[in-house]
């Protein structure tokens, strides 16, 4: 009783929240049925109750008891039959048997308005026999209710109770596989439409990361670069002030193509921003291109892996020469971004200051599927591993063998093969 109040209580608010928002309800189920919707039908009983009550009954106490014990049984097993862990478990089924010997022998024992418990019988069949041993189930008992009543009352009453035996069995089996399926699917219509949010606001947390990591850096470095100038070169300092402008304003208006879902990046446009930001650390870039063109899915991506390697070795490596090779073959095309400072640098867009903490994440094989261990990464590079990931490419990121670090990022060539990432 608790449960259902409960339940019936949450029904009711939901209701009001959509009332208070302008929507309607159609279409809600309310609350899910439960037993007190199959109590009324114990009413077909009440002629074999007369019948005790008014001294028709032969042996009156053998009738009260197994109308007692009918009863019991029947408010048991229709109660349990809407839980399907107590609906499919053993004490239920044995209930229901005890249910079906009981039936049996009222209506053998006394006949007339004893027979009705039959179509009683049905329902609480249809109600705990779900999925496909219900037809059969119904059809035997059917078969046998319609035998006992001929046996007790003639082929005319045994017609009419056959009949509402199958017609109670199978259309309370109907109705509450019915409900329960609509409640299922508008459950698992729910949980997607949570892991769809999900989904979209890392999707959107993570171009913010991408998008803001990088600029800030730049502003950063451009600024400190003004700064010096400013004493010994204004006009060197003022052409840093315009590119921090330039940068803030490229910026608001990726800001706001990320919001709308429409930016799609370019990797020329990546590395262009990459030579001006390594050159205002004092970093010298090295950009190397070989190979056919790209589709602009795999640019887009590739764009982000260029603007996270180099917003880290901006921040992080202390390098005076970073090289960013870019070599498509038929098949795959793969991007490295290789630096000559002083050893990982934490990634991640700013996650690990100065290189001091690093941790250790998982990339991904070039198939996507096999993770490498003992890879360098933070935020940011842990993010692009999973678009990546999610394309059919890789992301590995570690120390060079030369020294400094490197971050590798190969990816398929065909655009068919890759999927969406925003």
């Amino acid at each position: 009783m608790d449960r259902w109040r409960a339940r019936r209580a949450c029904a009711r608010t939901a209701r009001q929240a959509r009332r208070a928002e302008g929507k309607s309800g159609i279409g809600h189920p309310g609350p899910p049925p439960t037993g007190f919707s199959l109590l009324p039908w114990l009413l077909l009983g009440m002629g074999a109750f007369s019948n005790v009550l008014q001294g028709e009954t032969p042996n009156p106490w053998i009738g009260v008891l197994g109308l007692l014990a009918f009863n019991s049984l029947y408010v048991h097993v229709t109660f349990r039959a809407f839980d399907r862990a107590k609906r499919e478990s053993v004490s239920n089924r044995v209930a229901l048997g005890l249910l079906f010997l009981v039936t049996t022998g009222l209506a053998l024992g006394y006949g007339g308005n004893w027979l009705m418990f039959f179509p009683l019988l049905g329902l609480a069949t249809g109600a705990t026999l779900r999925g496909p041993w219900v037809g059969r189930a119904g059809l035997l008992l059917t078969l046998y209710a319609g035998a006992i009543c001929w046996l007790r009352a003639g082929w005319d009453e045994a017609t009419g109770m056959a009949y509402a035996t199958f017609l109670s069995s199978m259309v309370t089996a109907a109705i509450l596989g019915l409900s329960e399926a609509v409640r299922e699917l508008r459950a698992a219509r729910e949980e997607l439409a949570r892991r769809a949010v999900e989904k979209e606001r890392l999707r959107f947390s993570r171009d913010l990361h991408d998008l803001l990591g990088h600029t800030l850096s730049v502003v950063v470095v451009k600024s400190e670069a003004a700064r010096r100038l400013a004493s010994r070169d204004l006009d060197a300092a003022l052409a840093q002030v315009a590119d921090i402008e330039t940068v803030g304003r490229q910026a608001l208006t990726e800001i706001r193509e990320a919001v709308t879902g429409y930016r799609e990046g370019s990797l020329a446009t990546e590395l262009t921003r990459a030579r001006s930001a390594l050159s205002a650390a004092s970093v010298r870039p090295v950009v190397r291109q070989l190979g056919t063109p790209l589709a602009p899915e795999t640019e887009a991506l590739l764009g982000w892996v260029v603007r996270e390697a180099v917003t880290n070795v901006v921040r992080h490596s202390d390098a005076t020469r970073c090289e960013i090779t870019v070599e498509s073959a038929a098949e795959r095309v793969r991007l490295t971004v290789t630096d000559n400072g002083t050893g990982p640098f934490g990634g991640g867009g700013g996650d690990a200051p100065g290189g001091a903490g690093t941790d250790t994440s998982t990339s991904f094989s070039e198939d996507g599927r096999a993770p490498l261990r003992g890879v360098v990464g933070g935020t940011g590079l842990k993010g692009l591993t999973e678009r990546l990931a999610a394309a059919g490419g890789s992301l590995t990121a570690g120390p060079a063998p030369r020294g400094g670090f490197t971050v590798t990022a190969v990816l398929p060539v065909g655009a068919d093969e890759l999927t969406h990432t925003g």
